[in-house]
C-alpha cells in the first residue's frame, strides 16, 4: 500500500478485521455499506483514492479504455492475451524419405545440382517453433508481407563411392510465387575431399540472405544429394524472419 496507509497502526487486529470485510464484499458494492464501521470506511475510502491513481482513467466517452478492460477481464489464474509477435520459423531437419525424396511435381521443376527437395521439418519442439507464418510439406508460406532474412543450413553426411575425388554438395533455397514455377534464390557449394581411411566425409553449408516477399510466397530446400545427417537438430535447419527496415 502507499505511503498514506502507513498512518494507520499496520498490523492492528482492527485493520485486519476491516481487511477481511472488504475482501467479503460483493463486486460493485459501495461504500456505504460499511458505514456501521468508520474505521473500516475509511480504510476501504483511502483503497479506493490510491487505486484511482494507479489506474488509467475512462475514455473521452467517460469508459475504461478497452485495453485495460480486457485486460482485467480475463478470467482468474489465465495471463491476457499476448501481442502478436513477428513472423518467424527456425525448422529442423527430419529423416526423409528416399522413395519420396522431393522430386514430384509439386516442387516444380528443380535443376539437376539441386534435385531434391527436403519435405520432413521439425516445426514444433525444443529447436524448432512457427509463429505468423505456415509449414506445410517441406514447405514455409508467407502471411504477412515484408522483407525477410531468410537462411538454410544442411549437413551433408556423405559416404564417397570413389576414393579419389570428393563430391559436389549443394544447397539451394528456392521461392515460389503463388502460382508461378520456383525461382532459385540461394546456392551454396561445396566439394570435400576426405582421408581415404573415413568411413564419411562431414560437410555443413549455411547461406542467408534479405528479400522482399509477399503474403502467399512459399520457400523450400532443395539439396544435390538425401546422404545428410538428419539426427542433429543443432546442424541442419531452416527458417526465416521478418525485419522491419
Amino acid at each position: 500500500f502507499p505511503s498514506q496507509l502507513k498512518s494507520q497502526a499496520p498490523g492492528s487486529a482492527e485493520e485486519l478485521r476491516c481487511l477481511q470485510v472488504l475482501n467479503r464484499q460483493p463486486e460493485g458494492s459501495s461504500l456505504e455499506e460499511l458505514s456501521s464501521s468508520q474505521g473500516c470506511l475509511k480504510l476501504a475510502s483511502t483503497i479506493k483514492a490510491y487505486v484511482a491513481t494507479v489506474s488509467p482513467g475512462p475514455g473521452e466517452d467517460g469508459r475504461t479504455p478497452e485495453a485495460w478492460r480486457s485486460y482485467f477481464n480475463t478470467s482468474e489464474g489465465q495471463h491476457p492475451p499476448k501481442i502478436a509477435g513477428k513472423p518467424s520459423a527456425h525448422l529442423t531437419l527430419r529423416p526423409q524419405s528416399l522413395a519420396q525424396d522431393g522430386r514430384s511435381q509439386r516442387f516444380g521443376n528443380l535443376s539437376q545440382s539441386c534435385r531434391h527437395a527436403i519435405t520432413h521439418w521439425g516445426h514444433s519442439s525444443l529447436h524448432s517453433h512457427v509463429q505468423n507464418m505456415t509449414y506445410r510439406a517441406g514447405r514455409l508460406r508467407v502471411e504477412q508481407p515484408g522483407k525477410y532474412y531468410v537462411y538454410s543450413q544442411i549437413y551433408f553426411r556423405y559416404r564417397s563411392a570413389s576414393r579419389d575425388s570428393g563430391p559436389q554438395l549443394v544447397q539451394c533455397i528456392q521461392w515460389q510465387p503463388a502460382h508461378s514455377p520456383p525461382v532459385l534464390l540461394l546456392k551454396g557449394v561445396g566439394t570435400k575431399c576426405w582421408a581415404p581411411e573415413a568411413d564419411y566425409g562431414l560437410h555443413a553449408l549455411y547461406q542467408g540472405g534479405l528479400f522482399e516477399l509477399k503474403a502467399g510466397d512459399e520457400l523450400f530446400v532443395s539439396v544435390s544429394s538425401l546422404a545428410i545427417d538428419s539426427n542433429d537438430a543443432a546442424a541442419s535447419y531452416f527458417g526465416a524472419f521478418r525485419l522491419d527496415l
